[in-house]
């Protein structure tokens, strides 16, 4: 039976807000900023620097300097930023938290690798939604996002997915034999929900003979 739905998103395809219906309607615990508030709290920093990680890896210059430095033979010596809240220090406190939840069960959560934490265990249902270049400028646009904002958004965030998926995991993103589902979310929110339940209830009833755990 299926405790946990992983939803994986192109970004502007709505993925965030069909997660949180599909969460409301099975009586689930979302686990979308939710889980942005919870690192921040665990690590005692801002929501705000939490977001600044988010699915996306450190910058070069910084990842260059944090090598140097702990490959120096000078490593007793203080690096200003050696103890900051980093992409690094992010994903294995994503790793405990992903575990914890997933422990608890009943839940739905949005991206942060949660596929890819969870691809080994067969309680969870994995979907990923995407959309037409158009429909995501329009989704994003009717968020209040102006257009020339929009486009730079679906121009840029999937890149530094794909990296950060590819940097953490060494995969492609998306992964697509990893998902039970990959759904066009054109066809509008209300179907992108029932094909996701539909299919839940499907495998539940007749488990698939080779199962999707641990494909690569």
């Amino acid at each position: 039976m299926f405790r946990i739905v992983s939803i994986e998103r192109e970004y502007g395809s709505g993925g965030g807000g069909i997660a949180a219906e599909l969460a409301r309607r099975l009586g689930w615990k979302l686990w979308d900023r939710q889980l942005t508030s919870e690192i921040a709290q665990r690590a005692q920093v801002t929501e705000s620097a939490v977001a600044l990680c988010d699915e996306r890896l450190d910058s070069r210059l910084y990842r260059f300097a944090k090598a140097f430095w702990r490959g120096s033979y000078e490593r007793s010596m203080p690096l200003a930023a050696s103890d900051a809240f980093d992409a690094d220090r992010m994903m294995a406190m994503v790793g405990e938290i992903m575990r914890t939840i997933a422990a608890e069960g009943n839940a739905v959560i949005v991206g942060r690798g949660s596929p890819f934490f969870l691809r080994e265990r067969e309680d969870t249902f994995r979907v990923f939604t995407y959309a037409p270049h158009d429909e995501k400028i329009r989704r994003l646009v009717a968020m209040g996002k102006s257009r020339e904002e929009a486009e730079d958004l679906v121009e840029n965030v999937d890149k530094e997915r794909i990296a950060y998926i590819k940097h953490y995991f060494n995969d492609d993103w998306p992964t697509r034999s990893l998902y039970h589902l990959m759904i066009n979310t054109v066809v509008g929110d209300e179907n992108v929900i029932a094909t996701i339940l539909n299919g839940m209830k499907t495998l539940e009833a007749h488990p698939v003979e080779t199962s999707l755990r641990g494909v690569r």
